[in-house]
C-alpha cells in the first residue's frame, strides 16, 4: 500500500493507470460538444489546458481541428502519447503548469475542462495563472472554461469514505474501485480531498494506493470569476449556463467563463 502527495497535484500511479477507464465513455459528454462550438467561433489553433490523456486533445485531432494540449503531469501526458500513437496522431504536448505556461505560440481558442482552473488554489497563483491565459492568446482570441461550486451551506463539512467509482479492468478482470472523502473550509472556499485506489481480485484488496491534496480545489461564484479574469483585461466576460451560450442562471453549479482577448 502507497500514500502520498506529489507535485503533479497527485496524478501518479492508479490515478493515471485507471483514469480513463473509471472515467468511462466520455464520447458523448456534452462539454466535447460545447467546446467544439467555441473553437468554430474563436478560430484555430486551439489549445487544451489540462489535457490528461488527451480526451479532448485527441478527439479534436482526429476531426482535423489544430489543437495542441499542456499538463502539469508528465505521467498523465505519457498516457496521452501512447493513445495518440495507437490512433495514429502526432500531438504537440507540453508539460506546464497554467501558472507557467510559456508556449512558443499564440492560439486563438484556449479551452480548460473539468473544472482544471480550480486546481490552483492560492488566489494570487489564480491571478498569475489567468494573466498567463490571457498573454497566450491571440488578439481577438478567448478562453473557455468550466467551473462548478463543489460545496453548498447545507452540506456537511466532511464526508466520509464512499465509493465514488468502480469499473472491471477489461485485460485482467480485476476490480478498480475508487473510495474518496472530502473536508470543505467555506472561509477560504477550498476542499481538501483523500482518494483510495483499490485492485481487487476475487473480491480481495491486492493493491492500494492512497493520494491526498491539501487543499485539491478551490471555488469560485460567477461573479468572482468574471471579476478575476476582467482584473487581467480581459473583456465581454460571461457567466454561461452548463455548457450552453445562454446565461448562467444564480442557480447554476456548474457554469463556464467565456473571456476574450481584445483584438
Amino acid at each position: 500500500m502507497s500514500k502520498g502527495t506529489d507535485p503533479a497535484r497527485g496524478y501518479w500511479g492508479l490515478m493515471v493507470e485507471t483514469w480513463d477507464l473509471l472515467r468511462g465513455d466520455t464520447s458523448r459528454w456534452g462539454d466535447r460538444f460545447f467546446y467544439l462550438d467555441v473553437i468554430k467561433r474563436y478560430g484555430q489553433p486551439a489549445l487544451d489546458v489540462g489535457c490528461s490523456t488527451g480526451r479532448l486533445v485527441l478527439d479534436y485531432m482526429a476531426q482535423g481541428i489544430a489543437v495542441d494540449g499542456v499538463d502539469l503531469s508528465a505521467a498523465m501526458l505519457a498516457v496521452c502519447r501512447r493513445k495518440a500513437e495507437e490512433r495514429g496522431l502526432s500531438p504537440v504536448l507540453y508539460a506546464q503548469a497554467i501558472q507557467d505556461l510559456a508556449l512558443p505560440r499564440r492560439y486563438r481558442t484556449i479551452v480548460l475542462s473539468s473544472s482544471s482552473f480550480q486546481l490552483v488554489t492560492d488566489p494570487a497563483v489564480a491571478r498569475q495563472a489567468a494573466q498567463r491565459i490571457f498573454d497566450t492568446l491571440e488578439p481577438g482570441g478567448a478562453v473557455i472554461l468550466s467551473l462548478m461550486l463543489v460545496w453548498q451551506p447545507s452540506e456537511p463539512l466532511e464526508t466520509d469514505w464512499e465509493i465514488s467509482q468502480e469499473q472491471i479492468r477489461p485485460e485482467d478482470g480485476a476490480t478498480i474501485r475508487r473510495w474518496s472523502r472530502a473536508k470543505t473550509h467555506p472561509a477560504e472556499q477550498t476542499q481538501d480531498a483523500e482518494d483510495r485506489y483499490e485492485v481487487l481480485v476475487n473480491g480481495e484488496v491486492i493493491y492500494a494506493e492512497t493520494h491526498t491534496q491539501t487543499p485539491e480545489i478551490r471555488w469560485y461564484t460567477q461573479e468572482q470569476a468574471i471579476d478575476l479574469f476582467s482584473s487581467v483585461g480581459f473583456v465581454n466576460v460571461q457567466a454561461l449556463s452548463g455548457f450552453s451560450f445562454e446565461p448562467a442562471k444564480p442557480e447554476d453549479t456548474l457554469f463556464c467563463i467565456l473571456a476574450e482577448r481584445p483584438a
